[in-house]
């Protein structure tokens, strides 16, 4: 199926650079606490942190959902029938579907408008744009229920379609 395959792909390289943007935090927050301790903190560095962790989970969020990652607890379905575990999973694979693209509905008016009126965050020296992380919300809640959908209707039509790995 050609959506699997630019879902998949579009999944893993938001998940990179998820994981790259991380991986330079790190390197950025420690900066920060090597300054601090010289006496001389970065300027804005709560408001990059925040907003940038709020895109990285919604950047990677998709991955989680179609990789099958994503946090459930089992232990009282793993004790029903093979029928009732199958019905459950497509409800919770809508469900998630259902919550996700709920997300990308409502965040669309607030993305806008705060790209529209140059939304920052912070004070002083550095201000930090607040539209990127609400474009990441809507993307990545997106991406996340197009996943939940494809997943639900490979368990519904019992389609065979790979797992997603690196």
């Amino acid at each position: 199926m050609a959506l699997v395959r630019l879902t998949d792909q579009l999944t893993k390289l938001l998940m990179v650079l998820g994981a790259i943007w991380a991986f330079f935090l790190c390197f950025f927050i420690l900066a920060d606490i090597i300054f601090r301790a010289l006496n001389m903190p970065i300027s804005g560095t709560k408001e990059i942190v925040a907003n940038s962790v709020v895109i990285i989970v919604f950047m990677q969020v998709g991955y989680a959902v179609r990789s099958g990652a994503m946090l459930r607890a089992d232990f009282l379905v793993a004790t029903m029938p093979p029928l009732a575990r199958r019905i459950l999973l497509i409800i919770a694979l809508l469900a998630g579907a259902a919550f996700f693209l709920f997300l990308l509905k409502a965040g669309i008016k607030p993305a806008l408008r705060s790209f529209a009126n140059n939304e920052f965050d912070g004070e002083g020296a550095l201000r930090v744009p607040v539209w990127p992380a609400r474009f990441a919300i809507l993307v990545g809640g997106g991406l996340a229920g197009i996943n939940y959908l494809l997943l639900a209707c490979v368990e519904i039509f019992g389609l065979k379609v790979e797992r997603l790995d690196l």
